[in-house]
């Protein structure tokens, strides 16, 4: 039986464009619907883009019926912790109300499968600074329990109806397209790797460093990294999962260990031969001392197998990103 067309909502953004990248170059139909508040339309490339809002529920409705949608692979979300925490209801609003919206659609559209997007902000602050998927859920900020409430309304979703999902809990996303076609283009962006790129290329005066006394090897955070290429993969690897006939599942995606803040300010200086100059913040509210993921399941039921686990390899195209918007902004 012939596979229908994959709406990818947020398509336009940072992930969701590698992933409809790599659909793309699996000959897949796909068909982007992103608002372009915090995406590109650039990004998009060949794929059909949709300009709308994933809590219109009618523009949402029309796009399924259009394109035989029968699978989802949702990436529209506002994501900046310290924002959540000012803008609570911008969070719950967008990200949980708008998913609701997306859900109801896809159940009277008949859609099979649905891809989440979801966090590792759903574990808060964890014991040890490991988390599995069996860790107990405690998100510390309305991201992360924006993100939890989606993912409870898919289980009880796919407990009523045959819709089947995975939803994948993304660690510290870094990196660039290999190729170099698509990467973050935010304003004002706050993932540690692309602002210590953007100091590199003159674009920002200098790196705040937020707490230097953690209980870590050298007092300052420490996160699990993961290239955007692999998590894309991890996408395409959950929608083979569900067309074979895969349960409904929630999986970890890291690489199961973690770097320091110092230790990736090292590999920018040493991959772009520049200078990081460095301020010492107070720690923000809420930031674990340590985040890394267990990650053997995902490995274990997709089968999937990452090849850019390289510190240096995820800096090295999150540079040659930032030198591509300092000659051709987006």
């Amino acid at each position: 039986m012939k596979n229908g067309s994959i709406l990818v909502t947020g398509g336009a953004g940072y992930i969701g464009s590698h992933v409809v990248l790599q659909l793309r170059a699996r000959g897949e139909r796909v068909v982007v619907l992103d608002d372009l508040s915090r995406g590109f339309r650039q990004a998009v490339l060949d794929a059909p883009l949709v300009v709308g809002r994933v809590g219109d529920r009618a523009a949402v409705a029309e796009v399924l019926r259009e394109h035989a949608v029968d699978t989802v692979m949702h990436f529209a979300a506002y994501t900046i912790v310290p924002e959540s925490v000012s803008e609570p209801l911008k969070y719950y609003g967008n990200n949980t109300c708008s998913t609701r919206t997306l859900l109801e659609c896809c159940v009277e559209a008949k859609v099979a499968h649905f891809v989440f997007s979801s966090t590792a902000a759903v574990y808060g602050i964890p014991a040890e600074g490991v988390a599995s998927e069996s860790t107990p859920t405690a998100p510390i900020n309305p991201y992360g329990t924006s993100k939890l409430m989606s993912e409870w309304m898919l289980a009880s979703v796919a407990q009523a109806t045959p819709l089947r999902y995975a939803a994948l809990r993304y660690f510290n996303v870094a990196g660039s397209d290999s190729g170099g076609r698509v990467g973050q283009a935010t304003p004002n962006a706050t993932l540690l790797i692309k602002v210590a790129c953007e100091v590199a290329v003159g674009k920002r005066p200098h790196l705040s460093i937020f707490g230097t006394d953690y209980p870590t090897g050298d007092g300052t955070g420490v996160r699990d990294y993961i290239h955007v290429e692999d998590l894309a993969t991890a996408h395409l690897d959950a929608l083979t999962y569900l067309r074979g006939g895969g349960a409904s599942t929630i999986l970890n995606v890291g690489y199961g260990h973690g770097y320091s803040v110092r230790e990736v300010i090292d590999s920018v200086q040493r991959v772009t031969g520049r200078p990081i100059r460095v301020k010492e913040e107070p720690r923000r509210p809420g930031d674990p001392p340590a985040l890394v993921a267990r990650a053997e399941r995902i490995r274990r039921e997709l089968g999937w197998k990452p090849r850019l686990d390289d510190l240096d390899t995820i800096v090295r195209t999150a540079y040659a990103w930032e030198q591509r918007l300092q000659r051709e902004p987006w």
